[in-house]
């Protein structure tokens, strides 16, 4: 059964936030990422002032896991303070994970298609029909 977390958005500030919520909440960061880490690509290059922007952050809470990143090169343009948030889904099977994309981009549009990505999951984001932001994730390895 799929499991849902909140994920922020920041316009390079996301480290310090999450620093923040980490003293509120305490606990650790079970991940924290930098763009400039992306193995090198034909179809994108981290510019020198995204490089040590935060990629991807998680903060477990509870049972539940806040998450988040800063925006960077061509998705900052669209940063908008305030609707910087999706509901980032875990699915428990690539099945799952697919038939729940596809329905929640009925009249929506997709952002990044469901693809395997080279941090090891299975992902992809869209923005559904009543203009929310959404982010659908199947990791095989921790499902083994």
């Amino acid at each position: 059964m799929a499991t849902t977390n909140t994920y922020l958005t920041f316009n390079g500030n996301c480290e310090k936030a999450f620093d923040f919520y980490k003293s509120v909440f305490g606990g650790e960061f079970t991940y924290i990422g930098r763009f400039g880490e992306m193995p090198a690509s034909e179809d994108y290059t981290v510019s020198d002032s995204d490089k040590n922007k935060v990629m991807h952050v998680s903060l477990p809470i509870g049972t539940s896991v806040l998450m988040g990143s800063d925006c960077g090169g061509d998705w900052a343009p669209s940063f908008v303070q305030g609707n910087n948030f999706s509901v980032s889904v875990s699915a428990a099977t690539k099945a799952e994970a697919d038939q729940i994309f596809k329905a929640l981009a009925v009249g929506g549009k997709i952002t990044m298609p469901l693809e395997n990505t080279f941090w090891g999951d299975y992902f992809g984001m869209l923005t559904d029909q009543f203009n929310i932001n959404w982010m659908m994730s199947f990791d095989e390895k921790s499902k083994s």
